[in-house]
C-alpha cells in the first residue's frame, strides 16, 4: 500500500507541475497584461525554488522527490519574461539572470551556506506568497491571477508532505511544505473572494 501511495503522490505531483503555470501564462498572454500578478512574488518564488532544488541535489535526495522543480522553474522564468515584456521592463531580465545564476553557484561553496539558505528558503517562499496577497489586498482585484495555478500549488504541497514523510523525513523540508500549503490555500481563497466580489459589482 505504501509504495503505491508514494508512486501515486510522485506521479500526480509531476503531472500537475507539468502544467502548473500554464493557466497563469494563458491569462497573462490572453490579456497581454500582468495586472494583479506580483513581480516581487514571482521573483521570491523563483529564488525559493532554486534554493530548494540546489539543496535537494546537494544532499543527494532521490530524484523523485524534486523532479518537478526544474519544470516549475522553467515555467516561472517564461512567465517572468512575459510579465517583464508586457510591463516594458525587459532590460531587467539580464540582471535577474546574473543574480540567480550567481546565487546558484554560491549556494554550494560551503555546506553551511546551503543549510542556511534552506532554512531561509521557507521564509523566502512564504514572503513570495505574502507579496501576492499584499498585491491582491491593495488592488482588491484578482486581475490576471490564476486561482487554478494557486490551487494546483496547494495540491502539490500536500502531496510533497506525504512524499517527504515517506522518504527523507527532512524536518526543514516538511516545515516548508506545510507552510506553503497553508499560504497557497490562503492566496487561492483571496483570488476567489475578489473574483466573486468583482462579479457581483
Amino acid at each position: 500500500m505504501a509504495p503505491t501511495l508514494l508512486a501515486l503522490a510522485h506521479w500526480s505531483t509531476w503531472a500537475v507541475c507539468a502544467v502548473i503555470k500554464l493557466p497563469q501564462l494563458a491569462a497573462v498572454l490572453a490579456a497581454r497584461s500582468a495586472r494583479g500578478v506580483s513581480v516581487g512574488s514571482l521573483l521570491l518564488e523563483l529564488a525559493g525554488f532554486l534554493v530548494f532544488l540546489r539543496y535537494q541535489i546537494y544532499y543527494g535526495y532521490p530524484l523523485q522527490t524534486y523532479l518537478e522543480y526544474p519544470i516549475i522553474i522553467t515555467q516561472d522564468v517564461i512567465l517572468l519574461l512575459f510579465i517583464l515584456r508586457f510591463s516594458g521592463n525587459m532590460k531587467r531580465a539580464l540582471f535577474y539572470a546574473v543574480i540567480f545564476g550567481g546565487g546558484w553557484y554560491m549556494l554550494t561553496l560551503q555546506k553551511w551556506i546551503i543549510d542556511l539558505a534552506m532554512n531561509l528558503c521557507t521564509l523566502i517562499s512564504a514572503a513570495s506568497k505574502l507579496a501576492q496577497l499584499q498585491c491582491l489586498w491593495q488592488t482588491k482585484d484578482s486581475g490576471q491571477v490564476s486561482a487554478l495555478t494557486w490551487s494546483m500549488s496547494a495540491y502539490t504541497c500536500a502531496t510533497r508532505i506525504v512524499t517527504t514523510v515517506m522518504t527523507t523525513n527532512d524536518l526543514a523540508v516538511l516545515i516548508r511544505f506545510i507552510t506553503m500549503l497553508i499560504l497557497n490555500i490562503w492566496v487561492t481563497a483571496t483570488i476567489l473572494h475578489y473574483r466573486k466580489t468583482k462579479k457581483t459589482d
